[in-house]
């Protein structure tokens, strides 16, 4: 059936469909999260009439109609605009510090004394820096008994002992050259000591809260007998014999009778450091002092040492008071300086047997050549390490800070020994606080600078100043290859490590 539609009847049905269309359009542009596009929903409007057929919207363009519907209700429960442009929004607390009404941790209102509390802020900073020692003087405790003790092992050594004129005497002591009055002169003994060293822990403590506090490591220093020369065992022979010299050098300790975690600190004067160490021990001038790491001290004895390719040399440097200065103190009071004692040398190997091959030898039937009974692979590197060409090579490879020119001469002195090694060590220590800042910025210093191998070791042992002299400033150790340590040759003058 065919009808005519006015011309006004058109134009009504089309701005209809087109404004639902226009609707659809951004609706579903909002519902995707994007921006809503315009769409150009402008129509010709007819001038004239026209024929045209009577349109009945089609099922598609009713459900067209309906979303169009449900979009216009669903903008009226849409969720609010997002400020802080965060896809977890609202589900995060925001705090708006620009609110009034907002006092917390603003340093303002009744319970700020509550929140804040200064003394017991700082205890415990103080606690959580009290554990972190806790925790290196264990560290240090454990890698001293595992690495330089060896868990127990023993080492066998020669040692090589020189003792200074400054004990012998005044009649000695005015037999120096005149243009070197100040430096004593090393007389060497004419034996070589055989000692058998080592070091274990005990456990004082089993139910200890913090388990180190309950162990201590105790060390054994000892002239060696007939016992300790396995090839010597089958034979008879007569003892072998010390004097009584010898044995009370070697009773000479070097560290506290028992060493706890606690004494690694540096006060304490012992730490180690890679292949490095040094330990340290003294006595009070004053017998009713209750400080055990300041001074003034009577004595002081204090050792450095590195262990490479199954070999150890250490230096023992052995400190006191002469007579005369000990008598001028109880009358005056005046604080005495120390000066060098005594200096040993000890070479030493880790492998059970003795760093000199003849000591692992014994004699043949015929009584006239030795043949040994260890057959070492790098018998000819321990003999270059221990007992080659004194010094080494270009002397200390990095020299430290001592002070001034004057205060290097009168103090210190530069060694060399077999084995390719230099010692640096201070032959007089001063024990009082000097105007001078020199004194107060550098304190003292020991070097030894030695290569038991391919790489060669420089360690330093570096104290305070005035009576804490015990204590560790800091223990330095440089690492460099033998070949080319030349090449890399600090040269700034001697500087300190940065810390």
């Amino acid at each position: 059936m065919r009808s005519t539609l006015s011309a006004a009847a058109a134009a009504f049905l089309l701005a209809v469909i087109s404004s639902y269309q226009t609707a659809t359009a951004f609706s579903l542009g909002g519902r995707g999260g994007g921006i809503a596009r315009h769409r150009d929903t402008r129509t010709a409007s007819p001038s004239v009439p026209r024929r045209s057929r009577t349109v009945v919207p089609s099922s598609a363009t009713a459900r067209l109609l309906r979303a169009a519907r449900d979009d216009d209700d669903d903008d009226d429960d849409a969720p609010p605009e997002n400020p802080y442009a965060d896809p977890n929004y609202p589900d995060l607390e925001f705090v708006n510090y620009d609110d009034p009404d907002y006092t917390v941790d603003q340093g303002v209102g009744d319970d700020l004394e509550e929140a804040y509390n200064e003394d017991a802020t700082l205890a415990e900073i103080e606690a959580m820096r009290e554990d972190r020692r806790r925790r290196n003087d264990e560290f240090q405790f454990e890698t001293y008994h595992a690495k330089v003790l060896r868990g127990g092992e023993r080492s066998l050594g020669e040692w090589t002992v020189f003792q200074t004129d400054t004990f012998m005497g005044p009649d000695v002591v005015g037999g120096r050259p005149p243009e070197a009055s100040g430096v004593p002169r090393l007389l060497k003994w004419d034996r070589t000591l055989k000692v058998v060293s080592r070091g274990s822990k005990i456990v004082t403590d089993p139910n200890a809260e913090w388990r180190v506090d309950g162990e201590r490591i105790v060390h054994e220093e000892r002239l060696a007998t007939t016992d300790d020369f396995p090839t010597l065992m089958m034979e008879e022979g007569e003892e072998l014999s010390w004097e009584s010299e010898d044995i009370g050098h070697v009773e000479n300790t070097f560290w506290p009778s028992e060493m706890t975690a606690l004494d690694f600190r540096g006060p304490g004067g012992i730490m180690c450091v890679g292949k490095a160490y040094t330990i340290c021990d003294a006595k009070p001038l004053r017998e009713d002092s209750d400080e055990l790491h300041e001074g003034p001290f009577s004595e002081m004895r204090t050792e450095l040492g590195v262990q490479e390719n199954g070999m150890r040399f250490r230096v023992k440097l052995d400190y006191a008071l002469p007579e005369e200065d000990n008598i001028a103190y109880e009358d005056t009071s005046a604080v005495p300086p120390l000066h060098l004692r005594t200096l040993t040398v000890c070479r030493e190997t880790l492998d059970g047997y003795w760093p000199n091959p003849s000591d692992n030898e014994k004699l043949e039937d015929d009584e006239k050549e030795r043949k040994s009974e260890v057959r070492r692979r790098n018998q000819e590197d321990i003999t270059a390490a221990l007992f080659g060409p004194p010094g080494a090579p270009g002397g200390l490879y990095d020299p430290p800070p001592v002070g001034s020119e004057e205060r290097a001469i009168e103090n210190y002195m530069l060694l060399d020994f077999e084995g390719g090694a230099t010692v640096l060590l201070p032959h007089r220590l001063d024990q009082h606080h000097k105007d001078q800042a020199d004194e107060e910025t550098f304190g003292w210093v020991t070097s030894l600078d030695w290569t038991p191998g391919s790489i060669r070791y420089q360690v330093d042992r570096k104290v305070l100043g005035g009576t804490k002299l015990k204590g560790l400033r800091t223990l330095e150790l440089s690492e460099v290859q033998s070949d080319d340590a030349d090449r890399y040759r600090p040269k700034d003058g001697g500087a300190n490590m940065r810390q």
